[in-house]
């Protein structure tokens, strides 16, 4: 049960597919299961089955089938198979069954790049760096390895044993281990830790059910650290859980406090309030947001907006306003089906119009770079769709925005030298990392934590060498872009280095110490 207002709340979930963000909320009817053997769908795809002139997949079939029927009515509305929503589910229920490791696949063997310091693999001696040969006495490595073969290998059943034989970062013997798989803690708290000292920086990437502990942790910590300030990033935050959006920002308002309420044809209207238990209701406070900023990420932002609770950093969020409710079918798929939106304490709904479609709404965004709205304010308040004539005010009788996402108050231009095509692509052939482990692990070993953060530096040489590698798997890199992108670049392999060594949160330090975003927030406050 989440703290507003003493309501056990429906709990809800996060589904990212192509650009489909949402919040999706369940309640009762998990328990139940849909029947379709009396309609028309079910018999026509039983006559399918057992008519048709070709063998075919009616269970695909099926899927697809539902999901048409879904798409028709919103782009949020999903049909999601047993794989995905079992896989949703862990996302947000805060873990998952195994042996708590992150890797990469890298010339057909898999190597440790991050290890859950609560899971099992970190309590038996693995580390990053380390080389995984064999699984269970069957060889592992040069057997042509993909993600789902990995997946199948290290998943499994509570207290069940893997066995696994490793070749560790720059040693020769192998060493062996047997793991007992268990529940793996993961955190949506990527990382929290003091800019300046007086000001907090927490980063959030979904709306998981163990985040307000979490964040909860992080906020004693800092305060510890001699922190009155913060800067919240919810960039890049998808959504999750909506009992979890209202506890955060049930942490910074005070009691009575509209946060956010839901409505439907068939849904009556439901209030969520704050109550009087949190933990940084008086102090200076920014967010983060960006056009990755969804739902939940909106709730919280729209919400602290509209009460002047906190100043509002970066550029439009992505506009999900639609609530969804999860109905699952016997054979562990189901449907997320839109029963409400939800409006901020203004009055506002966030929702962006799909009135022309699912596929010009999921194109939404490049349209928005195409405009030039990413790099700049004037256009976004050119834009009609979003700045129609509105009546909504902060709690202070500041004009804000309807019609498809939170507009910031302060507004951040999307960095050109940070999203060029060469910098996507080593991102998404996981180049930095592969050099990380292939070039620079001694060198990390010869540092501290806050040595490397102030004293290593990326050279032109180290720039020079780390293209020469990546041109070995990204052909014909265009000169003029990497020119461009040199100094993101730069800073992306520092950065991946200082997780690889030291985890997520050095990263973060790394990448936000140039961050404009960052310095508008912390100069505000």
């Amino acid at each position: 049960m989440k703290k507003v207002a003493g309501i056990i709340f429906r709990s809800a979930i996060l589904i990212l597919a192509g650009v489909a963000i949402g919040l999706f909320v369940s309640d009762s009817h998990l328990t139940e299961h849909i029947d379709f053997d009396n309609n028309k769908v079910s018999k026509v795809l039983d006559l399918v089955r057992h008519n048709y002139v070709d063998s075919v997949d009616v269970d695909s079939i099926e899927g697809s089938t539902v999901n048409t029927l879904l798409q028709n009515l919103d782009p949020h509305s999903l049909y999601l198979p047993a794989q995905q929503a079992t896989s949703i589910n862990e996302r947000l229920e805060g873990g998952f069954t195994g042996i708590g490791v992150e890797y990469i696949l890298l010339r057909d063997t898999l190597i440790i790049t991050q290890v859950n310091k609560s899971g099992p693999a970190y309590n038996a001696g693995i580390t990053p760096g380390d080389k995984v040969i064999e699984i269970d006495h069957q060889k592992f490595s040069g057997t042509h390895l993909t993600l789902r073969k990995v997946s199948k290998a290290f998943r499994g059943s509570k207290n069940s044993q893997l066995f696994m034989a490793v070749i560790p970062a720059g040693g020769k013997i192998t060493k062996f281990y047997n793991v007992k798989r268990d529940h793996v803690d993961l955190s949506s708290m990527d990382a929290a830790y003091m800019l300046n000292p007086t000001t907090g920086y927490i980063k959030i990437s979904k709306f998981a059910s163990t985040t307000d502990a979490d964040f909860r942790k992080a906020l004693i910590k800092l305060k510890i650290d001699g922190m009155q300030k913060l800067v919240l990033d919810i960039r890049g935050n998808g959504g999750g859980y909506l009992n979890t959006a209202t506890a955060l920002a049930d942490e910074f308002l005070t009691k009575k406090q509209l946060i956010v309420y839901t409505k439907g044809a068939h849904e009556p209207r439901t209030d969520y309030f704050a109550t009087d238990s949190g933990n940084f209701q008086h102090g200076k406070l920014a967010v983060l947001i960006d056009e990755y900023s969804a739902s939940a990420s909106e709730i919280l932002a729209g919400a602290l907006q509209d009460l002047d609770r906190a100043v509002i950093v970066g550029r439009r969020s992505f506009g999900k306003g639609l609530v969804q409710e999860q109905f699952p079918f016997g054979d562990g798929s189901a449907i997320n089906l839109t029963i409400a939106r939800y409006y901020t304490p203004s009055g506002r709904s966030i929702q962006k119009s799909y009135s022309q479609g699912v596929e010009i709404y999921r194109n939404e965004l490049a349209q928005r770079m195409r405009k030039g709205e990413l790099f700049s304010e004037e256009s976004n308040l050119k834009d009609s769709s979003f700045t129609k004539p509105t009546h909504y005010h902060t709690l202070t009788g500041r004009k804000v925005f309807s019609g498809g996402g939170i507009m910031p108050d302060i507004f951040v231009p999307a960095d050109t030298t940070q999203n060029t095509y060469v910098a996507r692509v080593l991102n998404s052939k996981q180049i930095f990392p592969a050099y990380v482990i292939d070039h620079m692990q001694p060198l990390l070993n010869r540092y501290t934590a806050d040595e490397f953060f102030k004293h290593y530096t990326v050279t032109d040489a180290d720039f020079g060498n780390f293209i020469l590698y990546a041109s070995q798997t990204v052909k014909d890199m265009d000169a003029r872009e990497l020119l461009i992108a040199k100094e993101n670049i730069k800073t992306l392999l520092k950065a991946y280095a200082a997780r690889f060594k030291w985890g997520d949160e050095a990263y973060f330090k790394i990448i936000n110490a140039d961050d404009t975003a960052v310095k508008k927030a912390v100069e505000a406050l």
